[in-house]
């Protein structure tokens, strides 16, 4: 029987090398292959097994939206961002982002009402650029939801200690001698919030909405409380004191910008969920849109709230809410929002964990990481391999590590990822190739990205403010001529966006210059992360999906005299 199993296991290894003997060969087979729409809603998703179970509702939606973003940005970024960045003026920050994120949301909601899968931003990707760039941004996206995740399970803690009247947010981690700092303060509670969410998440994503509706509502309920309170207690003069409102000038103001781009995640989390709600042609838009544009508001009224209570020089980074109440002599409200924090990073938690899951789910059957991950649940229909396996991924980070080392990271794989899907839109949208050739349209993004890098170039030179009406001029110039000469001829789906190509030309704008606000040590961090996806990509994902896609269209055409599924690549 050993011996069976050696041969076997020599098999494998032999097959594996002589795959990798032809991975120039694969890559060039399989990095533009695309899907067509209807091949991801049908062909790929039966890949899964059970098909997930259409329960939600339009409400459900906006709540889940909703409770996604609140816990994260106000209770995560906005104290640290304000004391160390925008000062009173963080507000500011919220609003500039808050416009960013709306012009991406657009362009999620056009792609989740075409292509309604569980695979969000991947899914969009693969089906406009080809298997690996949906794979780099789906690589991305599972990254800044785990370590996001991870985040805010450990800022669950810092609120849960106040809620208690404990002024020591690190009472309740253990610390580690000998382990580097940052990784060294041990959070079991973060664990085991992150643990116990997975199995609601494993049982039932009608059931989790129904608790994350119930904790919304009581959550802006709470929401009302803070805004109304700090308003009432605290002073305007606070919004000018000590150094006026924007203490590091306009540049803090954005550096705060691309920050608390952070507080944005929940709302592509929603777009996973297109094959568990009803009728998502008209549920989508109202969902994704109406859910940012509630948290926006939000967000603007919380950080002036914060920035009236306490002058922003005295703004604790560590449940900064809490401490406010405090400090104004509001101990038993300082008591309350550490309860009422927890229970919205609880919310904004389970929202997040239950996109994670679907992303790899979809990532899964494509092939790309082994296919049991793809694997819904009959009984339950839910990804349950996909959530076990990402809950524990997030407890185990979150046991570790400190908020700091991971929210600028997050944030350039966010804005990566929202600037890819607002390239690929109008890729999409003017690309036809009976009829519209791709290099005007290819040509025209360049333009925008390469200008929008100019832009942020000068803004960081200081010196150089000449570039800041050249490149903004040319960005003007080029999208009016683009929109002037290059119809778009793809029809009108059911909901479409707007203005096109002004809304994803500024989205990619935006993105561009928020990611460059940010510190060089993320950009360093995110390439070594991308320099790894990559090697699994060439030493697995390819190999992967030839052998699934190559070989299976080819036992196709033997047994079927016509075919109707043929795979697509990108022309350029």
């Amino acid at each position: 029987m050993a011996t069976i199993q050696s041969k076997d296991n020599k098999t494998i290894l032999f097959n594996y090398f002589k795959s990798l003997s032809q991975t120039p060969h694969r890559l060039r087979k399989r990095m533009l292959a695309t899907w067509t729409p209807d091949q991801e809603l049908n062909q790929v998703r039966l890949r899964s097994g059970a098909d997930m179970k259409r329960k939600l509702k339009w409400y459900d939606l906006v709540a889940l939206g909703v409770g996604g973003m609140l816990g994260v940005g106000v209770f995560v970024t906005t104290g640290p961002v304000a004391r160390n960045h925008s000062g009173p003026s963080v507000f500011i920050s919220y609003i500039i982002t808050g416009i960013s994120a709306l012009l991406s949301s657009l362009c999620y909601t056009e792609f989740s009402v075409q292509i309604p899968v569980a695979g969000g931003a991947f899914s969009y990707l693969r089906v406009t650029f080809g298997e690996f760039v949906g794979y780099f941004a789906g690589a991305n996206i599972l990254m800044e939801y785990v370590l996001s995740n991870a985040a805010v399970a450990r800022s669950f803690t810092e609120y849960l200690c106040s809620a208690f009247g404990i002024s020591d947010p690190n009472s309740w981690r253990v610390e580690v001698p000998g382990l580097l700092q940052g990784y060294n303060k041990l959070d079991f509670s973060a664990v085991a919030l992150v643990l116990i969410l997975t199995f609601c998440l494993c049982h039932s994503t009608k059931e989790s909405s129904i608790l994350n509706l119930i904790m919304t509502a009581f959550h802006i309920v709470f929401f009302g409380f803070i805004i109304i309170m700090g308003f009432c207690n605290g002073s305007v003069e606070n919004l000018v004191k000590p150094t006026g409102l924007t203490p590091n000038g306009i540049r803090g103001v954005l550096d705060g910008a691309a920050i608390v781009y952070f507080s944005y995640i929940g709302y592509d989390s929603v777009s996973t969920l297109a094959e568990e709600i009803q009728n998502p042609p008209v549920t989508l838009p109202v969902g994704i849109i109406g859910s940012v544009f509630i948290v926006s508001g939000l967000y603007c009224l919380m950080a002036l709230a914060l920035c009236v209570m306490v002058p922003y020089n005295q703004i604790a980074e560590k449940a900064s809410y809490s401490m406010a109440f405090q400090r104004i002599g509001w101990k038993w409200a300082g008591n309350i929002v550490g309860a009422g924090a927890s229970l919205g990073i609880v919310a904004s938690l389970l929202v997040a964990m239950l996109g994670q899951a679907r992303y790899l789910c979809v990532i899964g059957r494509a092939r790309l990481v082994p296919s049991w991950l793809s694997k819904v649940h009959p009984s339950t229909g839910t990804p349950l391999n996909a959530t076990l396996f990402l809950g524990l991924c997030t407890a185990s980070i979150a046991l570790f590590t400190d908020l700091d080392i991971v929210i600028e990271i997050i944030s350039i794989g966010t804005l990566l990822v929202f600037y890819l899907v607002a390239n690929a839109l109008i890729y999409r949208k003017y690309v036809l190739t009976s009829k519209n050739p791709p290099f005007p349209t290819l040509s025209f993004l360049f333009l925008i990205t390469s200008c929008a890098i100019g832009f942020s170039i000068s803004w960081k030179l200081e010196q150089q403010w000449w570039g800041l009406p050249l490149f903004g001029g040319i960005i003007m110039v080029v999208t009016a001529f683009f929109q002037y000469t290059v119809p778009c001829l793809r029809p009108p789906s059911e909901w479409s966006v707007p203005f096109m190509p002004w809304p994803a030309a500024v989205s990619i704008f935006l993105n561009v210059f928020l990611m460059t606000t940010l510190k060089m040590l993320s950009f360093q961090r995110f390439a070594i992360w991308g320099l790894l996806i990559t090697l699994f990509y060439v030493l697995y994902g390819v190999h992967s999906t030839f052998e699934a896609e190559e070989m299976g269209m080819k036992m196709a055409v033997n047994e079927v005299p016509n075919p109707s599924i043929q795979l697509t690549k990108l022309e350029v």
